[in-house]
């Protein structure tokens, strides 16, 4: 990824960070965050334990720099930076509706429009001699080495066996060479492979299969529900981060040519391309549309049916990555 694509002004929170800490008062304070989140995250605290907690996150508002920050998304600091942010909204758990990550510019933004690839469902862009366009993506990635040696790499740690298991892979290390890929790899070779549009089923086969589902995406003890499933993510920053960021950006609306809340599908795009590779990793639902989903369902959710499926139509029903 470019990191210039990004707002120049914003507050790095790892700076707001280093401001509080030389002021007493904020320090002090922002320590005992400190405390309770790493203590939140071992098992959950006692009701005084988190009264205490919650009155110094109430006392840190005043710090507007640490209120204002925001990370920076794919930069070598990064997870530092979303501990920064996270620790400073202690016990806030569901709060997807701000994202963490800084802006991107409106040239990045206009660069990805201007590219044919900022629409998950780009139809419109087939070719007339019917050229399968997922196989020429990997074949132009190939030939640029920065695409073609990170795709290896990836490709390799997904399919890889893990020592010891019954056949499976290693899904981490798979998450984070897919990471890798996505955050290194310019968008116009990257978004080419995980957007390319189809009109067979072997496009489409190629297509969902970029990513290496039956590691990065499927589970085989079947599909886990949704809510677990968030919840898992809700337990690590990172995921968390790109949840909040994707739920900002790809925010639905009837009423906008995109069909985006924000107008903007590119940026949506980026947000997507963003959970690639953490818990919450999407993908194409089939080798014959452009629908995608989560890898879960909502057997067993009981009286919290519609909050499952408020997770399932964040995907499969958003016409933010449809238009």
């Amino acid at each position: 990824m470019n990191h210039s694509s990004v707002l120049a002004g914003s507050i790095d929170c790892q700076e707001a960070e280093r401001g509080c800490v030389q002021d007493q008062g904020c320090m002090g304070v922002y320590r005992v965050l400190e405390y309770c989140a790493a203590e939140e995250a071992v098992s959950p605290l006692g009701p005084d334990a988190r009264g205490e907690c919650l009155e110094a996150q109430s006392a840190l508002q005043q710090y507007g720099p640490l209120q204002a920050c925001k990370c920076q998304r794919g930069s070598r600091r990064e997870e530092l930076c979303l501990r920064v942010y996270w620790t400073v909204r202690f016990a806030v758990y569901d709060e997807y509706e701000v994202s963490p990550y800084e802006d991107l510019e409106v040239e990045f933004v206009r660069h990805i429009e201007m590219s044919r690839m900022a629409s998950i469902m780009a139809a419109s862009s087939l070719p007339l001699d019917g050229q399968n366009q997922c196989l020429k993506a990997a074949q132009d990635c190939g030939l640029y080495e920065k695409c073609g040696s990170l795709r290896s790499e990836y490709v390799v740690a997904c399919t890889k066996r893990a020592p010891g298991s019954d056949g499976s892979c290693n899904r981490q290390k798979c998450h984070r060479a897919l990471r890798r890929f996505l955050e290194r790899v310019p968008e116009e070779y990257s978004f080419a492979l995980l957007f390319c549009p189809c009109s067979d089923a072997l496009c489409g086969e190629r297509r969902r299969k970029t990513i290496v589902p039956s590691c990065s995406y499927e589970e085989r003890d079947g599909k886990p529900n949704c809510l677990s499933l968030q919840g898992y993510c809700a337990r690590d920053e990172l995921c968390r981060s790109r949840l909040a960021d994707f739920q900002h950006n790809c925010q639905p609306s009837s009423h906008s040519p995109s069909g985006c809340m924000r107008e903007s599908g590119a940026v949506c795009l980026k947000a997507y391309a963003g959970l690639i590779g953490t818990i919450m990793t999407p993908n194409y639902a089939n080798n014959l549309s452009m629908d995608v989903s989560q890898w879960c369902s909502c057997e067993g959710s009981g009286n919290l049916w519609q909050d499952c499926l408020h997770i399932l139509h964040m995907f499969h029903r958003n016409i933010c990555l449809r238009e």
